[in-house]
């Protein structure tokens, strides 16, 4: 995909990306296992990860209709699955979240189910979520690579034990493996208690899954520290003597990930500003803290009368040490703001990144190279951390820059975030640009108006 050389004037742009996908898939496997018939509105339906998710539900006994764009009506199982064929297989191609979350909700089956996904999928980490599982009574089988789907999950006869704590003290590999068996806890008998460390990966995800369950009527209690956090049933179903959610209707937020790259969009233009519809302080989504990262560059951060975050570019970005930990998707959105900085900048909280859509790290090495922008990484011995210097001169952002072929790795994220370069630099393209449908499907539509709106 050749993208357009880079505006000739400022911008200024609104954009409502569309829901989220950690939320929507959260959300959908909640209703999937409620009682009753519940309502998602501006949900992401259009994307591939969503729609495994969703197939995957229907598949374990969930009837779900999509009536228009972004409102998915589903009915539950009542908190046990009900699938129509013995011993389901679950491809989840390389959505992450559906395959961890889907993996521990397998304790509520009445048999065994395959978990199973694409080649990347297969590399990617399972293993302390299957020893989790263990703990709970599940047999997991593994059918490939030890640690990595395909995976059998065979819960036990009788189902899981009654309010089950389970210690997962030690820093786990994804956030992902904490949230998956949290989204389990208003289904178990009793509830189901965490106890974690000190150190917690990708916490921001962690937060937004007991907000999410809060916000939907499950119990949920969190010691100050998160040390310990237990989730249970209801109140309406505790009163019943029952265990579960009642259906609920919940408004989706729109992806504060893929706000990251409009925020940084107008960062990358001097006088430029684009605001984001949808997202405000009060966000669920760890993302939503990005704009403070790109203030500590030079961008201006304007909070709108009702919470919207508008950023606005500065006419010299400076060098930023940042902790993304907490935003680790941002992470790659902000390497390439710090490609056209003045400075060389300093990216901490990376650890995760490794086992990403394909290694985001190496990734960004690769194609930050082609512009002629060192990354190091493990720098200072840190395996979560970068560092990026610009060259010397700059980019050359001039008219006869020599052409750029960014790969993508079939990561919708590494598209995204590499598009970004086009903004400064011309004879931009981008190979497998379809791969933003992963979580996106539109972003090349809505990437297309910040050169409209500058013509």
């Amino acid at each position: 995909l050749p993208l357009p050389s880079p505006p000739k004037r400022a911008f200024s742009v609104d954009v409502r990306p569309p829901g989220s996908k950690s939320l929507t898939n959260r959300a959908l496997l909640l209703a999937a296992l409620a009682g009753g018939e519940s309502k998602l509105c501006y949900a992401l339906t259009d994307a591939d990860d969503a729609k495994r998710m969703l197939a995957a539900v229907q598949q374990l006994g969930a009837a779900a209709t999509i009536a228009d764009e972004g409102t998915v009506t589903v009915r539950g199982v009542g908190g046990r699955w009900s699938p129509a064929e013995q011993d389901p297989t679950l491809f989840l191609n390389n959505a992450g979240t559906a395959t961890r979350f889907l993996a521990a909700a397998s304790v509520l089956a009445p048999g065994s189910i395959i978990i199973d996904g694409n080649a990347r999928m297969r590399q990617r980490p399972i293993g302390e979520l299957a020893e989790a599982l263990h703990q709970l009574g599940v047999t997991v089988d593994h059918l490939g690579e030890p640690g990595c789907p395909p995976i059998r999950l065979l819960p036990p006869l009788g189902g899981p034990p009654m309010s089950p704590t389970l210690e997962l003290t030690e820093q786990t590999r994804s956030s992902q493996f904490i949230s998956a068996l949290l989204l389990c806890g208003p289904f178990l008998r009793g509830g189901l208690t965490l106890k974690l460390g000190p150190s917690i990966t990708s916490r921001a995800y962690v937060e937004m899954t007991l907000g999410l369950l809060d916000n939907l009527g499950a119990t949920v209690r969190v010691s100050d520290s998160l040390r310990v956090v237990r989730v249970g049933p209801s109140e309406s179903a505790v009163q019943q003597g029952a265990v579960g959610l009642d259906a609920f209707t919940y408004d989706v937020e729109p992806d504060a990930s893929g706000a990251t790259y409009f925020w940084a969009a107008a960062a990358l233009q001097p006088g430029a500003s684009c605001r984001i519809r949808g997202i405000t302080r009060d966000s669920l989504q760890g993302d939503a803290e990005f704009p403070d990262a790109l203030a500590r560059m030079g961008v201006s951060i304007t909070d709108c009368d009702n919470g919207e975050i508008e950023t606005t570019g500065p006419r010299t970005l400076t060098g930023v040490m940042a902790d993304m930990s907490d935003m680790p998707d941002a992470a790659m959105t902000l390497a390439v703001v710090a490609a056209f900085a003045s400075q060389t900048s300093v990216i901490r909280g990376l650890r995760t990144l490794r086992d990403k859509e394909t290694d985001r790290i190496a990734a960004l090495q690769n194609e930050l190279g082609r512009i002629g922008v060192d990354v190091v990484a493990e720098a200072a011995g840190d395996a979560g951390t970068i560092t990026i210097t610009p060259p010397t001169a700059g980019v050359d952002c001039s008219p006869d820059a020599e052409p750029v072929h960014f790969e993508t790795y079939d990561d919708h994220r590494m598209a995204m975030a590499m598009s970004l370069v086009a903004l400064r630099r011309p004879n931009v393209f981008i190979k497998d640009p379809a791969c933003v449908g992963k979580t996106y499907p539109t972003y090349w539509t809505e990437f297309a108006r910040l050169f409209a709106a500058s013509q």
